[in-house]
């Protein structure tokens, strides 16, 4: 049964101490203590269940510090769900402490999208009075410390219009191919950063989607879908985006083929997270998983059903440029998707692969980029070191949060490689 899963006590259990979990956990890569590898966790949850270990501060800094990049559940070999129990430890750890200031902050306006508008407009107003921009990298440097962002530290900024606020709700195709039993219309979930700072990735993806000749559904009142979240353990915020998303999808989940998103971790988060979140509210639940079956990862749905890979064969463009490929979390080990971009990209551009693409970049979501900021920073620099040992002038991934934190890495390390989502490359390639 799904609600086992998230039984501390006998997942805790059945952990038989192999420790093939140590050597690919990020946390434990950057921080050799038992407490702070996936048994230890597992161990210290199964404590906390028996009312054998408090939920001290000591306890809430053990299980802030997981990463949730899942290599542990993905070299299990009971296939112990380390992430889920950790995700709802935090959930008791947000409800006894609270949350910062700034985390009550940002989850309201995930909550708000109006005021995300307004706010968002304002930054892209002000922003340079406290941000370098470049543009070529589509990142900028703090001009001075904030109390949440050090100086020295690469940050993504916000575009002057929101890509939600840039199109109209459907673009009609102008020569639309009718083919039986589909509806030739598809629906975009953009993400929260790439709706506001990242915005080219849902402007290439409507290029991509115009060249194949589909109805484009842009549904304007779709939410974040509650990963940053869901991942602190702010349960109301996740219950409220995850519920609102479901009721406004099932208003018109019907007229499209799918609902595609250039975002592994939204993706994920809707595809595989809403069932977990929702494991104690079966129609809910069962309300998420109806869904599901429409939700893909952009590169994934592309692959498999279009003929994109054949206009980019056809294209006749070929580009110079080396790049690499980072497998996201959220994509391959949660999705299994990691062949799909990489066989679109090949068809005009060489591909090199770094030595682990599969490490996890060291993201982490929001209390790792802030409290625990040192933590990310040291998980980023072997990948920033795999990235320039390939000699690549590009590095891709299909993840918003892979790109500020590999953009950041790539800066800290003195790397000069450009970060784009395989989305962005694509739409380059078919390019008239």
């Amino acid at each position: 049964m799904a609600i086992e899963k998230f039984d501390y006590t006998k997942i805790s259990d059945d952990c038989v101490k192999c420790g093939k979990c140590k050597p690919v956990c990020t946390i434990f890569n950057i921080n050799q203590d038992e407490a702070t590898s996936p048994r230890g966790f597992i161990d210290l949850l199964g404590a906390y269940k028996r009312d054998e270990l408090e939920l001290d501060k000591t306890a809430k800094d053990i299980f802030e510090s997981c990463f949730l990049c899942t290599n542990c559940v993905e070299v299990c070999p009971n296939d112990l769900p380390t992430d889920m129990i950790i995700e709802q430890v935090r959930s008791d750890i947000a409800q006894k402490y609270g949350l910062a200031w700034y985390k009550k902050l940002f989850f309201y306006l995930l909550r708000h999208r109006k005021t995300m508008d307004f706010l968002s407009k304002m930054g892209w107003m002000f922003q340079t009075c406290a941000l370098k921009l470049d543009h070529k990298k589509q990142s900028a440097l703090p001009r001075f410390s904030l109390p949440i962002v050090k100086k020295d530290r690469a940050l993504p900024f916000a575009d002057s219009t929101s890509f939600l606020n840039k199109y109209p709700a459907n673009i009609p195709s102008t020569n639309k191919k009718e083919e039986i039993g589909k509806k030739n219309k598809v629906a975009i979930f953009i993400g929260c950063m790439s709706n506001y700072t990242y915005t080219n990735t849902g402007d290439s993806l409507v290029k991509i989607l115009k060249k194949l000749d589909l109805d484009i559904m842009i549904p304007k009142k779709q939410l974040c879908c509650g990963a940053p979240a869901y991942f602190t353990g702010a349960f109301d915020t996740v219950d409220y985006l995850v519920k609102e998303n479901i009721k406004y999808f099932e208003t018109w989940i019907d007229e499209v083929d799918a609902v595609i998103i250039p975002e592994a971790t939204c993706s994920a988060m809707i595809n595989k997270d809403w069932e977990h979140y929702l494991h104690n509210q079966p129609e809910w639940k069962e309300r998420a998983a109806k869904l599901s079956s429409k939700i893909f990862l952009a590169t994934k749905w592309l692959e498999n059903n279009t003929d994109l890979k054949d206009l980019l064969a056809n294209s006749g463009k070929k580009f110079d440029q080396l790049v690499t490929y980072h497998d996201p979390c959220h994509a391959k080990k949660m999705q299994n998707v990691w062949q799909e971009p990489r066989n679109l990209l090949k068809q005009n551009y060489v591909l090199k692969e770094m030595s682990d693409s599969n490490r996890c970049c060291g993201f982490g979501g929001v209390t790792m980029q802030t409290e625990k900021y040192d933590f990310a920073k040291a998980a980023g620099a072997p990948k920033a070191a795999m990235i320039r040992d390939t000699k690549a002038q590009i590095v891709s991934a299909e993840c918003s949060a892979c790109r500020m934190q590999i953009t950041n890495s790539l800066y800290q390390a003195n790397v000069d490689v450009e970060f784009k989502n395989p989305i962005e490359l694509i739409a380059e390639a078919l390019e008239d």
